[in-house]
């Protein structure tokens, strides 16, 4: 593929790649200690056939481990169409869920955003997503963030307790949320040591976490696996209602549908799902109704499954354009689609 032509642009995907590069290493060792030995298998895709970008994400293969897991980087730019707001956008998406339900999830992004008018930004997000809660998680992960991003902490944590907020069944996507938007300072170099260091930090104290969990909680009752299966159908259910990158990806092509729904996990509660679209408003009740009928009586998320859903919410946002506005936010709406639309 193709990669983008300036040096910021150049210097992301680095980075990007080698937070990737250090997540899967770890994970990777987690499998040969105590998993099944099976490494992670890379997966590319590429963006009008490659002259845009494209990218890479490493997916599970240890189902001893992982219930599903998708370690994602992308780069598409518009070098050759200087028409577009867009120059480039450069990132790494993660999501791990184990399949030990004391062990919790993990998602984390970081991007770097070049506009056409020559300004940048990053965002930057982490969470702590447990079916089970363990109070030592949460402080150790809290803990870690307040460290690693110092003044940045309490405009983060704010945001992301407002992005991760889900209306409808008042509750939150996870107990730990981190998320600043359009982030930048008058020092780029500075904002790029950020960037890394929040990213490398949130990856070595999630290794900890897990490892700590998957070695020293070995035990699950039926409940504890009830909890996880409801507390995945609320992480479906956030990502394909509220959450504004996974929809944005998908409006603005389709050519990674199953990159970004890597994040999905690969069983809910169907019947849990369908009762929540009576607590939404019009017309999400409508694209809860679909998501659900789209699932089988199993509720297994496969990928026949995520590209149906891929499609669902494509065409819902295409009917119903004015239910973005229902979407979670901080206090910065991100112009994603609008940056890759023409000047």
């Amino acid at each position: 593929m193709i990669l983008a032509s300036s040096k910021d642009a150049k210097k992301a995907y680095a980075l990007v790649k080698k937070l990737q590069t250090r997540f899967v290493a770890k994970l990777d060792s987690l499998c040969q200690e105590i998993g099944e030995e099976k490494k992670f298998e890379e997966v590319t895709w590429l963006r009008d056939e490659g002259s845009h970008g494209g990218g890479s994400r490493f997916e599970s293969r240890d189902e001893k481990l992982f219930n599903t897991a998708s370690v994602n980087v992308s780069q598409v730019h518009y070098d050759d169409l200087p028409n577009k707001q867009l120059k480039s956008a450069s990132a790494i998406s993660t999501i791990i869920h184990p399949k030990n339900p004391h062990a919790p999830s993990v998602h984390m992004h970081i991007s770097l955003t070049e506009l056409r008018d020559g300004s940048s930004y990053w965002r930057l997000m982490a969470d702590l997503n447990p079916s089970v809660y363990y109070k030592d998680d949460k402080k150790s992960f809290d803990a870690m963030l307040k460290e690693v991003t110092k003044e940045h902490y309490k405009k983060g944590i704010a945001q992301g307790e407002k992005y991760f907020k889900i209306p409808a069944l008042k509750c939150h996507r996870g107990v730990s949320h981190f998320y600043l938007e359009e982030f930048f300072t008058q020092n780029k170099e500075e904002d790029f040591l950020f960037a890394q260091a929040f990213g490398e930090a949130v990856i070595d104290r999630y290794i900890e976490i897990i490892t700590n969990a998957l070695q020293t909680r070995l035990s699950s009752s039926t409940k504890d696996l009830s909890q996880q299966l409801n507390y995945h159908t609320l992480y479906l259910f956030q990502v394909l209602t509220l959450d504004r990158g996974t929809t944005a990806g998908l409006l603005i092509h389709s050519e990674n549908d199953l990159g970004i729904m890597g994040s999905l996990p690969a069983h809910i509660n169907k019947d849990l799902l369908f009762s929540w679209a009576k607590k939404v408003p019009s017309p999400q009740d409508e694209l809860v109704e679909e998501l659900a009928n789209a699932i089988n009586t199993e509720g297994k998320i496969d990928a026949p499954t995520k590209l149906q859903l891929a499609f669902i919410v494509r065409e819902h946002y295409n009917k119903h354009p004015e239910a973005l506005n229902l979407q979670a936010s901080g206090d910065v709406v991100p112009p994603t689609i609008e940056n890759h639309a023409t000047l």
